[in-house]
């Protein structure tokens, strides 16, 4: 795609929202026709299974670490331009916004990522949840819940004004982080097998981490040739899920990678779920179930807005590109998931079963 020609033809910011929507159509037909999700993986890992939700999900993990530094080998991209990278980042926030994300990700039964694809699916719980996540997370952003925040997350941060980059840090070359990706991939090809995953559900997984790819080489692109500032991102849903919220509620919207994002996972998950004849409408099974949805939600609103993104944003996104704080972020919500599953839902059925 030739970035210029494209920013010329629609002009800056619908560029940006166009390489959203690309990038979140390639996530969305990725997660859903691979069933990708970390608190899935999180639970099987707390119950002592290394199953498919785990191959799956260090197959998405690694893909999207070789994608990332080899389009970095390449010079398709650049990880110190990225707008995670370029900020001070907080330990503080990592470690304890991801342990409430990853409770409440436990609780709510998916990531903001998982919920949206299954909205798309018909599934009415994970509607209602997404929209009380979007809610949580733009509070924590700009509304009440933004002073807590900013006070636990201006305990403990990086040096230097920028984030900690993990492979210059550990002193390791520029072909490190390819090498660690690898290794990873390894591990994945390893466990699917022990699980006997088709090679469909092989490609699709690995289509997840092309899209956290495709999401940081095009914004970089678009940087590179556009006169006003453009963040270099990718695939995160914490803020774009707040902001596309915001941009139908506010008279004055303004079209970013962002906007595009959401409703292009939306739409791919639709797609994939309507040609498998998957979509179909489910509500929730009883109150109590809503209420603990309602509460996850909330939790991982706010979670992933104190962490810096959510288990997309950090485990995917931010571990590809070695930010150090999205690494400790990632390994708090596996901590605050395992324990959530142990507490509430593994003692749950003990306990009903006595």
């Amino acid at each position: 795609m030739d970035i210029l020609a494209l920013v010329e033809w629609i002009d800056e910011a619908p560029a940006a929202a166009l390489l959203g929507l690309l990038t979140g159509v390639i996530f969305g037909v990725a997660a859903q026709r691979s069933r990708f999700c970390l608190r899935a993986a999180a639970v099987e890992f707390a119950r002592g299974r290394m199953g498919d939700r785990i191959a799956v999900w260090f197959l998405t993990f690694s893909t999207g670490v070789v994608w990332v530094q080899g389009a970095q080998l390449l010079g398709l991209f650049r990880a110190s331009d990225a707008r995670m990278m370029a900020i001070p980042g907080s330990w503080s926030g990592a470690v304890i916004g991801g342990l409430v994300f990853g409770a409440g990700m436990v609780l709510a039964r998916g990531c903001p990522g998982r919920l949206l694809v299954l909205a798309a699916t018909g599934n009415l719980r994970a509607i209602t949840a997404g929209l009380v996540f979007a809610v949580a997370a733009q509070m924590s952003l700009s509304g009440m819940l933004s002073g807590l925040r900013t006070r636990l997350a201006a305990l403990w941060t990086t040096s230097g004004g920028h984030n900690m980059d993990l492979l210059s840090t550990l002193g390791l070359p520029s072909y490190g982080g390819l090498l660690i990706g690898l290794g990873f991939a390894a591990l994945a090809l390893v466990v699917s097998r022990r699980n006997r995953i088709g090679a469909a559900r092989l490609l699709f997984a690995s289509g997840v981490g092309f899209a956290v790819a495709v999401g940081w080489v095009s914004t970089f692109a678009l940087a590179s040739v556009s006169f006003e500032p453009v963040a270099v991102t990718s695939a995160t849903f914490s803020g774009p899920s707040a902001n596309t919220l915001m941009f139908f509620l506010v008279s004055d919207p303004v079209l970013n990678f962002d906007i595009g994002l959401v409703p292009g996972v939306f739409l791919g998950s639709f797609l994939a779920s309507s040609y498998a004849r998957e979509f179909r409408f489910q509500g929730f099974e009883d109150a109590a179930n809503m209420r603990r949805m309602m509460t996850g939600a909330v939790m991982m609103g706010f979670g992933a807005m104190l962490a810096g993104g959510c288990s997309i944003g950090n485990g995917v996104t931010g571990a590809s590109i070695f930010a150090g704080t999205a690494w400790l972020a990632l390994f708090s919500m596996w901590i605050g998931a395992m324990v959530t599953d142990f507490l509430v839902d593994q003692r749950g059925v003990g306990a009903q079963a006595a």
